[in-house]
């Protein structure tokens, strides 16, 4: 009896020192009012006024949405520009735990934490477009499946990939909270979890251009291919990486105090390989883009103004920052590569609207344009990712160094690893014999 007592006793005592911790945790650090803090209030106050008017008289109150026009800014910049700005979380890992490339281990946790913001706020702006957002789980539970649809197997990439990414991040998490048997659980479940987020993510960022190969009447030539799924996958890896560069140009600065001397130290031999791993992908994705003008022969739609209208997407936010990055790679000029990533950046927000959005139902004389609350909620909706972000990397091990125990731990995996898949190679030769 006295045994149960004082396990409960430790039990209430933990759970109360937990619960301490917590709201020590949830007070802010550094000053609050500030410039960006002061923006953010006014921008989240008049946004939560907007989706009570959205909630109360739903979508046409607060939008330009129409049968011509059903997907609006937040479809189109939300979630199809957004996951393919997410896109360096994939090639990271894979890059890192894959093809085993330690150079760029120093930024994968921000990296990773960057795509699972991006995803779940991105996704879930989903819900601020349905017209019921209660049927957002009719693909979970079964009620008109809908699985001959594209946008069923989008969804269910798009659920099980935030899991992944998740638990790709959550040794983190459990770090911060110094569950150490937790730690080292969730360490020997990475290099699974990675090789599954990278097969969902690789899919659904096709998927998303497969969505549009069903709208051939209604996007125009110039931006319509059957290599729409292609090229929606191929600028996803530069789109990531370019977003991974202009993230770090920015956290170097803001978060300087909180990053590792590794992370400040290797912060330019890094950005220099990613800028070459874009150049390369994106003379791949123009080199494809020229095969399908050439294949479509639309020669003649460029003198047109829609021509010039992608001549500046393809041209000037396209092979300007490819040659650029090129340029910076060889010169070693880091302020070209952040030009160069920013340019890229623009370039993908140009290609994702202009394919959803822009050219969608180009011969239609009623023509979409965002309202002004459908421009606040989508800032607003950036606004509080990099809010939970700041959060994040304020107070976990995210660019700062784990703590020692856990440094120990991964020492450890090291030596047994290389051990271990040495093992499993003579193995397989056996095995072959």
């Amino acid at each position: 009896m006295d045994g149960k007592k004082g396990s409960l006793s430790l039990l209430t005592s933990e759970l109360k020192r937990f619960a301490q911790f917590l709201l020590s945790e949830l007070k802010p650090k550094g000053k609050i009012v500030t410039p960006f803090n002061v923006f953010a209030t006014i921008v989240l106050a008049v946004a939560a006024a907007i989706l009570t008017l959205r909630f109360i008289k739903g979508l046409g109150a607060i939008s330009h949405f129409s049968q011509f026009h059903p997907w609006g800014l937040w479809i189109s910049f939300n979630v199809i520009t957004g996951v393919a700005f997410a896109g360096g979380a994939y090639v990271l890992t894979f890059i890192v735990y894959i093809l085993h490339v330690k150079k760029y281990h120093p930024i994968i946790r921000v990296t990773v934490l960057n795509g699972f913001l991006a995803y779940v706020f991105y996704a879930g702006a989903l819900v601020l477009d349905l017209g019921r957002p209660l049927h957002v789980i009719n693909p979970i539970i079964g009620n008109s499946f809908g699985v001959s649809s594209v946008m069923f197997l989008v969804a269910w990439h798009f659920m099980l990939y935030m899991a992944a990414e998740f638990l790709e991040f959550s040794p983190a998490v459990a770090e911060w909270l110094s569950w150490r048997k937790i730690r080292k659980v969730l360490g020997t479940l990475t290099l699974g979890v990675v090789i599954f987020g990278i097969t969902l993510s690789t899919l659904h960022q096709s998927g998303l251009g497969a969505l549009f190969l069903m709208a051939k009447g209604k996007i125009h030539p110039l931006w319509y291919s059957e290599f729409i799924p292609i090229l929606f996958f191929i600028s996803s890896i530069f789109a990531g990486l370019s977003m991974v560069i202009f993230e770090r140009s920015i956290s170097n600065k803001v978060f300087r105090r909180r990053s590792s001397s590794e992370v400040i130290r290797t912060n330019d031999d890094i950005l220099v390989g990613l800028a070459k791993i874009c150049a390369g992908t994106m003379f791949a994705y123009l080199f494809l883009k020229l095969l399908v003008l050439v294949h479509g022969q639309q020669f003649s739609m460029l003198t047109t103004p829609w021509g010039y209208w992608y001549l500046t997407e393809v041209v000037g936010f396209g092979l300007i920052p490819c040659v650029l990055f090129t340029w910076s790679v060889k010169t070693k000029n880091i302020l070209l590569i952040q030009i160069s990533s920013a340019m890229t950046l623009i370039g993908i927000v140009l290609n994702r609207l202009d394919t959803s959005m822009i050219a969608f139902n180009w011969m239609n004389p009623e023509k979409y344009f965002p309202s002004w609350m459908e421009i606040e909620i989508t800032i607003a909706v950036l606004v509080v990712q990099i809010l939970v972000f700041r959060w994040i990397v304020n107070r976990m091990p995210i660019l700062s160094e784990p703590p020692i125990w856990a440094r120990e731990h991964k020492k450890t995996v090291e030596k047994i690893q290389p051990i271990r898949i040495k093992e499993e190679q003579e193995a397989w030769k056996v095995s072959i014999i």
